[in-house]
């Protein structure tokens, strides 16, 4: 099992341990706390991340900006990489297309699925992940290329 996993698991029953794991991802990788993310769930195959809108993440015109929204995509398919591959692979992301689809104009939850991905074979995966607001609307899609190295 991959230590992020394991740390996830570990922390995650405990109070207020999901945001104790999200606090020590965003030490590893700085950039994320930009964003203010919240993991809310992590295993192999899927994982979900919130934001709060705030005005530190909008733009002018007071809408979620659109490189929040690719953060969090980022972060959601990452951690979903992260304890999908083999223990010892290795991963990096190496491109994204993203779709704006409706203006985000409330919180929002970034879902990364990754159930239908051969995680047991190295080369360029695919990772979907969809962005919805409060109300379940998809206000934005990303996949996101990973490139995994088998150990």
């Amino acid at each position: 099992m991959r230590k992020n996993l394991k740390t996830y698991q570990r922390l995650s029953s405990l109070p207020f341990g999901r945001q104790l794991f999200t606090f020590i991802v965003c030490r590893m990788a700085p950039y994320f706390s930009s964003i203010r993310p919240q993991i809310r769930e992590l295993k192999p195959g899927y994982a979900e991340v919130t934001i709060k809108k705030r005005r530190k993440v909008t733009n002018h015109i007071n809408t979620v900006h659109a490189i929040a929204m690719c953060n969090m995509a980022e972060l959601a398919g990452g951690m979903m990489t992260d304890v999908s591959v083999p223990t010892k692979s290795r991963w990096l992301p190496v491109g994204m297309t993203v779709e704006y689809l409706k203006k985000a104009t409330t919180d929002l939850t970034a879902v990364a699925t990754g159930e239908e991905i051969e995680w047991k074979t190295g080369g360029d995966k695919i990772v979907p992940v969809e962005v919805t607001d409060t109300e379940g609307n998809l206000v934005f899609r990303a996949e996101i290329t990973m490139n995994v190295r088998l150990a």
